[in-house]
């Protein structure tokens, strides 16, 4: 890992913290730090509370955008007969409420890419397992790659 910066090494291993299940031992040995290191930025930068708040807020998000989007529907629909539809504004607000629902399911941050490439090595580990770590070893070459 001596090619990374320690800044880089950082936010490698807080990505593999936020969607791996991996001992501090192994981030430390995976990113080329020490136990001692890793156990610092974990507790500095509060690295717990951000694992738990990035798996709640997408999917969070999703769903109160799409309660919004229901609600609005719901009051159009609850107007009388012949104005049933969204007027400027209304439709102004159903646009953006869409416009930011299809941003956030198709936006693919690293932890979405770490974990669809964790997962195809966890499936390939049951196939064979030399192939699953010679994998392992180009995944994580590419993850480097896109920091």
């Amino acid at each position: 890992m001596s090619n990374l910066s320690k800044q880089q090494q950082k936010e490698w291993a807080k990505t593999l913290f936020i969607s791996e299940h991996l001992t501090q031992a192994e981030l430390a040995d995976k990113v080329g730090v020490s136990r001692i290191t890793m156990n610092k930025w974990i507790k500095s930068e509060r690295w717990e509370e951000l694992k738990v708040g990035i798996t709640l807020t997408k999917s969070e998000q999703l769903k109160n955008l799409y309660n919004q989007v229901g609600a609005l529907n719901k009051f159009i629909s609850s107007k009388d007969e012949g104005k049933r539809f969204a007027d400027s504004k209304e439709a102004d607000i159903l646009m953006k409420l869409s416009a930011s629902i299809k941003k956030m399911e198709d936006d693919v941050g690293i932890a979405e890419v770490i974990e669809v490439g964790r997962k195809f090595i966890e499936f390939t580990r049951r196939i064979d397992v030399e192939k699953a770590k010679d994998l392992a070893a180009l995944y994580d070459a590419f993850i480097k790659s896109i920091l």
